[in-house]
């Protein structure tokens, strides 16, 4: 089962480190332009900071839940691989976006690219798993809805 999931839980494991990284950043620019919680304006290099973990932590949970679908139901090795590029990008967006707002745009388009990228993976394992013909959930799936109308 582990050597299953083992990259996927890599991938998950450095997301995380990267999210506490970018929360380390936040803290930093707090104590450099001295704005106190719960403050969220100040400095501009702060407001940036601060807005780019902000949208970095927004996305993460979409990332995530892709990464582990994708990798699950289509395969672990390419998820992991998109997952990964993911990070990077994500670590660009945030550095780019840290010193200049115009900086994030590139890797704002890739990361967005990646996360689509990862919903086709997810839907089409999720597809194959369910009109997969030796398997009984195929059959409840197309079953489900003439149940709901009375006619099976």
């Amino acid at each position: 089962m582990r050597d299953q999931i083992d990259l996927l839980a890599t991938v998950t494991v450095l997301g995380v480190l990267e999210q506490a990284y970018f929360a380390m950043q936040v803290i930093y620019a707090r104590r450099k332009y001295k704005v106190s919680p719960p403050e969220t304006t100040g400095h501009p290099e702060f407001e940036r900071t601060f807005r780019a973990q902000a949208n970095c932590s927004e996305y993460f949970p979409i990332f995530i839940s892709l990464l582990w679908v994708a990798g699950i139901f289509f395969h672990q090795g390419v998820t992991a691989v998109c997952g990964l590029l993911y990070l990077y990008a994500r670590l660009r967006y945030f550095q780019g976006y840290a010193g200049a707002a115009r900086g994030r745009l590139g890797p704002l388009y890739a990361s967005a690219w990646l996360l689509w990228v990862l919903l086709g993976l997810a839907l089409a394992g999720l597809l194959a798993h369910f009109l997969r013909p030796r398997s009984s959930t195929w059959m409840a799936a197309l079953v489900w809805p003439l149940q709901l109308h009375g006619a099976w």
